[in-house]
């Protein structure tokens, strides 16, 4: 065999192998986190006051925190795509992967979930918003500022 033809092998099995590692490195994008499992009997004790204190928080932080994920998401995206064009070895180096605050999002919703359940069995009568109502509201208010610029 020629060095040519050995070289085209390699590179062959290089170059799909090196696609996957990259997309597995990469962040994960905040809509397709499933929420953890909480117990309704993390908040059994807690009032419908509380409820509805806790149930806001946690709908602020998760916004927060979906924010923060998918801006991870597109700077990974970039990274990548870069990467494949400049120089692919540098892929190696792309930090992504779903770290701490992926998990504490998924966490979040989960609790979420948990304390609208108790809501529900106590019969409450929250208007509280869901994570996933803030942020599409969010995502509303700013496509309406770029419209207005």
């Amino acid at each position: 065999m020629t060095q040519t033809t050995i070289k085209n092998r390699i590179m062959k099995k290089i170059i799909p192998l090196v696609l996957a590692l990259t997309l597995v490195g990469c962040a994960s994008s905040p809509d397709k986190i499933d929420a953890a499992y909480v117990s309704p009997l993390t908040y059994k004790d807690y009032d419908c006051d509380q409820l509805a204190l806790e149930m806001d928080y946690i709908g602020q932080r998760t916004n927060k925190l979906y924010q923060r994920l998918g801006a991870e998401r597109n700077k990974d995206n970039w990274q990548m795509g870069l990467g494949l064009i400049l120089f692919w070895p540098s892929l190696f180096l792309l930090e992504g992967g779903d770290g701490p605050e992926a998990a504490e999002y998924a966490q979040l919703k989960g609790e979420f979930e948990a304390l609208r359940t108790n809501a529900v069995q106590r019969k409450c009568g929250l208007e509280a918003k869901s994570p996933e109502q803030i942020m599409k509201e969010a995502d509303e208010a700013t496509k309406a500022d770029e419209k207005k610029s």
